[in-house]
């Protein structure tokens, strides 16, 4: 699949959150959107590139995601190490913890230590 910009992330991130919607469901929770036919232009990229699906219920399509959040999350979290970290998710991390203490951002290290341990006995 391929990836996706920007407004139609917006319309997808607001079908992941709403479980399914409308178009005008999306249109009305996502105030600042162009049009509701981009919101409908949107849902089209979206199902032909296999994000989501739509159901007829009368006159209408109600849309839902086609995968879970997290293997939506996954996979775009793929194509980001890919594209900037040249797929090392050692450069990411560091590149996480710097912008923490550039931005001031809570970050529990203890946490992120527990995660690495256990991925570590898992043989990963």
């Amino acid at each position: 699949m391929g990836g996706i910009g920007g407004r139609s992330r917006e319309v997808l991130d607001t079908l992941y959150r709403l479980g399914e919607a409308t178009a005008a469901d999306i249109h009305r929770e996502i105030p600042d959107f162009p049009s509701y036919s981009a919101v409908r232009s949107a849902l089209r990229a979206l199902e032909t590139k296999g994000f989501i699906e739509h159901a007829r219920d009368g006159a209408r399509y109600v849309y839902r995601p086609t995968r879970p959040a997290g293997d939506a999350s996954r996979g775009a979290l793929a194509r980001v190490l890919d594209t900037f970290f040249g797929g090392s998710p050692e450069h990411a991390l560091k590149a996480l913890l710097d912008l923490s203490q550039e931005r001031d951002y809570e970050f529990d290290y203890d946490d992120v230590q527990s995660l690495i341990d256990r991925t570590r006995e898992q043989g990963r």
